[in-house]
C-alpha cells in the first residue's frame, strides 16, 4: 500500500472506492491536459489585465469611509473591463452575493412599463422572487416590470420561434443563464450565447442582453462578453474570487449600463465614487490572479464526478465526455437518499465542519427543502468543494468547486464512500 493510499483510508475511503476511482481516473489524462491548457491561456489573460492596469502595492491599501479615490478598488473594475473585453465594470464588496449582482443589473436598467425576457426557461430559483414570478416585496413586478418566458426544446436547445415571437415593443432587456441552476438542462457554451444573442438583436437591435455568468467564468478562453454580451454578472464567491474573496460581485459591460448600475447600488448623484472596500482589496486581487488555476481544479473534479457515476449507471449532466462549459456537475439519483448522502460525504471531505451531518432545511429563496454540504474556509463559497440540491424530483445533486483537484477528488471518493455504505450504490 502506497502512502497515498495509506491516507485515503485515514481519511475514510476504502480500498474498494478508491480503486475504482483511481480506474475512472486514469482514462481521464487527455481531458486533464486540455484544461490545463485552458487554464494557462486564462492565467496570462488575467495577468496581461493587471499589468495593462498598472497594479501596485497601493491598491491593496485599506480604504473606509466614503471610498472617494479608493485606487485600489477603481483599479480593480479597470482589471475586470480588461479580462472580460468590456468598457466598464462594477466590482464591489458592497454586492453580497450573485443574486444581488443580478437583482442590480436588472433593477438598474429595468423601468415601469419595460419587459424582461428569458429565453432560457425558468431562472434560478432565487431569482424568481426578484423578478416577481413568486411574489416577493421589492420584486421588479411590483415596480411595474413585466415578465416573459420561452422554454428551451426538449433537447435543451433555445426555441428560436418562439423567441422571435415574444419579443416585442417592450422587450428591454433579455437574461440568459449560462449554467444550469437547479434544473437538469445543459449549460450553454460561449459560442451558443454568442449565436442567441445575434439572433435577438436582429430582431430588436436595441435590446439589452445580459448573461448570468455563474460558474462559468474562466472554463472556456472566451466570455459571453465577448460573443455579445451588453453586461456579464457574477459572484466572486464564484469563480472568479478564486476561494480567497470573502464576497463581493461583479457586472461587467457597456459603460452606460454599469453607470446605471452603480447609481442604483448607492445613489443617484454618488454612483460609482463611493463605496470603500475596506480592507478586501488584496483578497479581490489574489483570488482572481488565482481563478484559472482553481477554476481548472473544480472541472476536473467535475469530470472525474461524471464518468464515477456515469459508470455506475446513474444519469449525469454533461455526461462524462461532453465538452464543459461551467463547474456543476449534476447527479440524478431519483431517490431524496441519494442526494443525502453523496452531500454528507462532501461534507466529511471538508477541512472545515467535516464533523457536520448535513440535513434538508426551508432555505430562504427556495420552494422546497434544500439540502447543502460545504465546509469552506468563506461561508457559503461555491468555489469551494460543495454539493446541494432541492429534494424535489428528479432528485439530482448538484456538485461543484473544489479549492485543489486533490480536494475534488478526494470529495468525490468520500461521496461515493458514503452511498457505499448505504447500501445505495454497489461496486462489483
Amino acid at each position: 500500500m502506497s502512502i497515498i493510499d495509506n491516507m485515503y483510508q485515514k481519511l475514510g475511503v476504502s480500498k474498494q472506492v478508491l480503486n475504482f476511482g483511481l480506474e475512472v481516473e486514469s482514462g481521464l489524462k487527455e481531458r486533464f491536459d486540455r484544461i490545463d491548457e485552458i487554464a494557462e491561456y486564462n492565467q496570462l489573460k488575467v495577468i496581461k489585465a493587471m499589468q495593462d492596469s498598472k497594479v501596485r502595492a497601493g491598491c491593496f491599501n485599506y480604504a473606509s469611509g466614503y471610498g472617494y479615490d479608493d485606487l485600489g478598488r477603481d483599479t480593480l473594475e479597470e482589471v475586470y473591463a480588461a479580462v472580460f473585453h468590456t468598457e466598464s465594470a462594477l466590482v464591489r464588496p458592497q454586492i453580497t452575493c450573485g443574486t444581488h449582482a443580478l437583482s442590480l443589473a436588472l433593477s438598474a436598467n429595468l423601468r415601469p412599463g419595460d419587459e424582461l425576457l428569458s429565453p432560457a426557461g425558468k431562472p434560478y430559483d432565487t431569482l424568481e422572487e426578484v423578478i416577481g414570478i413568486r411574489p416577493s416585496t421589492g420584486s421588479l413586478a411590483e415596480y411595474g416590470v413585466t415578465y416573459s418566458q420561452v422554454n428551451l426544446l426538449e433537447d435543451g436547445t433555445f426555441d428560436y420561434d418562439n423567441i422571435r415571437k415574444a419579443i416585442n415593443d417592450r422587450t428591454k432587456l433579455v437574461t440568459i443563464q449560462r449554467s444550469k441552476g437547479y434544473q437538469t438542462r445543459p449549460s450553454f457554451s460561449v459560442a451558443q450565447i454568442g449565436e442567441l444573442i445575434d439572433f435577438v438583436k436582429s430582431i430588436k437591435p436595441d435590446v439589452i442582453c445580459m448573461v448570468d455568468n455563474c460558474y462559468g467564468e474562466f472554463v472556456e478562453t472566451i466570455e459571453p462578453s465577448d460573443v455579445g454580451a451588453d453586461m456579464v454578472v457574477g459572484s466572486l464567491i464564484k469563480n472568479p474570487g478564486g476561494g480567497l474573496a470573502p464576497i463581493g460581485g461583479y457586472i461587467a459591460g457597456r459603460a452606460d449600463l454599469i453607470e446605471a448600475c452603480g447609481y442604483r447600488l448607492t445613489s443617484p448623484g454618488l454612483g460609482r465614487e463611493v463605496g470603500a472596500s475596506l480592507g478586501v482589496m488584496k483578497d479581490f486581487y489574489q483570488g482572481l490572479f488565482l481563478a484559472p488555476t482553481v477554476v481548472a481544479g473544480a472541472l476536473k473534479g467535475a469530470i472525474f464526478a461524471a464518468n464515477i457515476y456515469e459508470k455506475l449507471g446513474y444519469y449525469v449532466i454533461p455526461n462524462g465526455t461532453e465538452d464543459r462549459h461551467d463547474i456543476i456537475q449534476a447527479v440524478e439519483f431519483g431517490i431524496p437518499e441519494g442526494v443525502i448522502e453523496f452531500c454528507k460525504g462532501i461534507q466529511a471531505a471538508a477541512p472545515v465542519d467535516s464533523y457536520v451531518t448535513p440535513e434538508p432545511w426551508p432555505m430562504p429563496g427556495y420552494d422546497s427543502n434544500v439540502i447543502m454540504a460545504a465546509g469552506a474556509f468563506v461561508q457559503g463559497s461555491s468555489i469551494e468543494l460543495s454539493a446541494d440540491g432541492p429534494i424535489k424530483p428528479p432528485y439530482a445533486v448538484y456538485f461543484q468547486g473544489g479549492l485543489t483537484w486533490s480536494h475534488a477528488k478526494l470529495g468525490i471518493l468520500m461521496s461515493l464512500e458514503c452511498l457505499v455504505r448505504a447500501g445505495i450504490v454497489t461496486l462489483d
